[in-house]
């Protein structure tokens, strides 16, 4: 894939916006057990991605996140590299 695949910004909102509907569910419509053990998954393959396609990644949930309209999607989008641990929190 190169900078300008356009499978890179969706596979990117389409993993962002999984993480965000596992974080939303209720305990009754997703076992809390699953939903942390998915979680922890979905942050674990993103932080052993090599740096070109890490740094790949964190562009697209950039341009995804200055597009965004939806101020609670664009909030997630800004939040989702940190909150996995694929930036440092510096700066």
């Amino acid at each position: 894939m190169t900078d300008t695949d356009p499978l890179v910004p969706v596979l990117a909102g389409l993993v962002v916006d999984t993480v965000r509907f596992l974080d939303g569910c209720e305990d009754d419509e997703v076992d809390p057990d699953s939903t942390v053990k998915t979680m922890e998954s979905v942050a674990g393959v993103l932080q052993r991605l090599p740096e070109d396609q890490l740094d790949r990644f964190l562009r697209a949930l950039t341009d995804l996140a200055e597009a965004e309209t939806d101020p609670h999607r664009r909030e997630f989008l800004e939040s989702f590299p940190g909150a996995c641990r694929l930036v440092d929190d510096e700066g």
